[in-house]
């Protein structure tokens, strides 16, 4: 079957299942607390964290360079906030993991470093080649 789907169909039944033990241990009102509590301060983490790399990427292209790193690390932050929104402890534990700086950083490197390795080594090689002008041969056939 399909990965994909099986994370659609999987993730909100382990999602409940983890909601209700811990809604046993700490009670219905302190869990749906904490769901709220997470939310918030997980979204306002990464507001902070948001703010940060747009600072970085602004400071990269006023530098005229291309703020790669920046652009795939707003990307992973906008996704680490979906996951603190969506109800559920182990969507908040993902969330945070992303968008703590250190363990975004270690998870893309870990993924695009294994993506892209291959791609990587062929754009080092180097070619050496000669640029020859039409105009110029024209003119010392004549």
């Amino acid at each position: 079957m399909n990965t994909f789907f099986l994370l659609i169909l999987g993730l909100p039944a382990i999602e409940i299942f983890v909601l209700i033990k811990v809604g046993q241990q700490v009670g219905a009102l302190n869990t749906i607390i904490l769901i709220f509590l997470t939310a918030i301060l997980g979204v306002y983490y990464a507001r902070m964290q948001g703010l940060k790399t747009m600072k970085s990427a602004f400071g990269n292209i006023y530098q005229n360079k291309v703020p790669f790193y920046e652009i795939i690390s707003g990307a992973s932050i906008a996704l680490g906030s979906l996951l603190l929104i969506t109800p559920g402890f182990i969507t908040d534990t993902i969330g945070f993991l992303i968008i703590i700086p250190l363990t975004r950083k270690l998870l893309i490197n870990y993924f695009f470093k294994k993506k892209y390795k291959n791609k990587i080594n062929q754009e080092n090689e180097i070619m050496e080649g000669e640029i020859i002008n039409k105009e110029d041969k024209k003119n010392n056939d004549l």
